[in-house]
């Protein structure tokens, strides 16, 4: 009799709630985000109307692919409460490391790119290792990194500019960003993705309602699908009305649905969230936080070279300003995207949002002319005010 009194209240209450659950809302944030992208788009097409031309926006999605790339690779450091600010010149570093031994050692495209690929990683696992192991804050390891890579980028490239093709030959590396797939091929990759999203939420639901979870309701994942492909089109239609989509618009498409795996559907994705949100409970836990870190910090290297292949391709060559200040940009895209710099918080969608939000703006000031100068003052204030929101929005939470 004792039993029932007891355990009748504790189940009461739960009844209820489950309705309640089925219905998420959309945050603060994410109205904020669309509204100034809104905004953002709106000024930029007032003030240049070349701003939504096909062939500017396909530019766009190519600045968008680097500073995109560079931004999962930050989300995925700042998840376990670390941050890296040697990003920007690292993608300097091995974008000319890779010119280098292309354009005068004349080594095959590949051959250079592989080369400066494994040299990053090895030596992003090494941060990542002396910042685990020392426990030497990786402010501060990733600031003399900062430091050594610029020394060394301007070393290797011999205070010079160095181009990534010789006359009019083309070779991988510089097909980064300047090669387009054909219109007819654009459309079947936008159909091929819309049904993978398709086929992507039914299952999700299905693997929820197996396991009891509450479910958004279908007039909800019906317009979310509808939102997409909806998106999808517009991106395959404009970037059709100038040469087709840009393989680095590929690139970034298959590594943020990698970084989205890994995050969300992988052991080493859990345990990056479980570090972040608390790392001594991840110990104690008997979570690897050691190996997890190291771990992160050697994907962060790979997506670095990634990201200066990227960036110099575009530049067309590898020069003493090849990355600069792009960890700004990354870090903001991240905290603008929802991403905690407490770590523990943070969605591949949202940082994506936020690079878009990143992308425009240089983008657009770059259209309208805007001196250097200026163009730092701006970069500066939208990460201060993306900072400011995270701490404000934490502290509600």
């Amino acid at each position: 009799m004792a039993t029932s009194q007891i355990s009748a209240p504790a189940i009461a209450p739960l009844a209820p709630e489950k309705p309640q659950a089925a219905q998420p809302q959309a945050t603060m944030r994410d109205f904020s985000m669309v509204i100034a992208l809104i905004l953002i788009w709106g000024f930029f097409w007032w003030r240049t109307p070349t701003f939504v031309s096909s062939r500017n926006l396909s530019n766009l999605a190519v600045e968008l692919s680097i500073t995109a790339i560079l931004s999962l690779g930050m989300l995925l450091v700042i998840l376990t409460g670390h941050i890296d600010l040697s990003i920007g010149s690292g993608v300097g570093l091995f974008g000319g490391v890779a010119a280098v031994l292309l354009f005068e050692q004349n080594w095959s495209a590949p051959a250079a790119m592989l080369v400066a690929l494994i040299i990053a990683v090895a030596v992003w696992l090494g941060m990542g290792a002396l910042i685990v192991t020392q426990r030497i804050p990786a402010f501060i390891i990733t600031l003399a990194g900062l430091l050594v890579f610029k020394g060394l980028h301007w070393k290797v490239i011999h205070n010079a500019t160095i181009p990534i093709s010789k006359g009019s030959e083309s070779n991988l590396y510089s097909l980064l960003t300047t090669w387009y797939l054909p219109p007819l091929f654009g459309w079947i990759l936008g159909g091929a993705i819309f049904l993978l999203l398709v086929v992507g939420k039914l299952n999700s639901r299905q693997r929820r309602a197996k396991f009891g979870l509450s479910l958004e309701s279908g007039d909800l994942v019906f317009t979310q699908l509808l939102i997409q492909g909806q998106l999808l089109l517009l991106f395959v239609l404009v970037c059709n009305q100038y040469q087709g989509i840009p393989l680095s618009a590929i690139i970034l498409g298959v590594a943020a649905f990698l970084v989205w795996i890994l995050s969300q559907h992988t052991r080493f994705g859990r345990y990056l969230y479980a570090i972040g949100g608390n790392e001594e409970a991840a110990h104690i836990s008997g979570i690897p936080v050691n190996k997890v870190v190291i771990g992160a910090f050697g994907i962060m290297g790979l997506i670095v070279a990634l990201g200066g292949f990227l960036q110099t391709a575009y530049a067309g060559a590898s020069t003493t300003t090849t990355g600069q200040l792009l960890e700004l940009d990354a870090i903001a895209a991240c905290v603008i995207g929802g991403t905690s710099l407490k770590g523990g918080r943070g969605t591949v969608s949202g940082v994506l949002f936020g690079s878009l939000i990143m992308a425009s703006l240089l983008n657009g000031m770059t259209l309208m002319a805007v001196a250097p100068e200026e163009k730092f003052i701006a970069r500066g204030l939208v990460l201060a005010l993306a900072v400011w929101m995270d701490v404000r929005l934490s502290k509600k939470s």
